[in-house]
């Protein structure tokens, strides 16, 4: 009886994450997401730089293999799974992902110590990770963001 209690408790836990990576694309996420964590933003580190190492923050990317410019299929699956946790599919206003690195005077939030990323809501990056986030797939034949 225990084992199944244990059972249905890991199940009720999964069934979310699944469930909200299944509503956002895997391929959006891919090649239009993925690579605004590898950019350079003026007056900011890239976000891979402070979320792929150890530290006490809900968003961890997978870390980059020496000298390598992007990460293999499965780090992109698990940094999908991570970042899929942290937005609200259909709400492109609430998530972490997306409400962290936006200034407060845009709706952000208060804190985020790598500082504001985005300045505001119109910020093309930005805008790109709100779309995926309202469940925007990848259009056909779009090879990049």
């Amino acid at each position: 009886m225990t084992m199944r209690i244990v059972f249905l408790a890991v199940f009720c836990l999964l069934v979310p994450t699944g469930a909200r990576a299944q509503a956002l694309d895997y391929e959006f996420f891919k090649k239009s997401v993925q690579p605004i964590f590898l950019e350079k933003r003026p007056g900011h580190a890239r976000c891979v730089a402070c979320h792929s190492g150890p530290g006490n923050n809900a968003f961890r990317l997978e870390k980059l293999a020496p000298g390598a410019r992007s990460w293999n299929e499965e780090q992109s699956r698990r940094n999908f799974e991570t970042a899929s946790r942290l937005v609200v599919p259909g709400d492109p206003q609430a998530g972490l992902l997306l409400t962290h690195p936006l200034a407060p005077e845009a709706g952000g939030s208060a804190y985020h110590s790598g500082g504001r990323q985005f300045a505001s809501r119109n910020d093309p990056e930005w805008k790109i990770l709100s779309r995926w986030a309202s469940g925007e797939a990848q259009p056909s034949g779009s090879k990049n963001r």
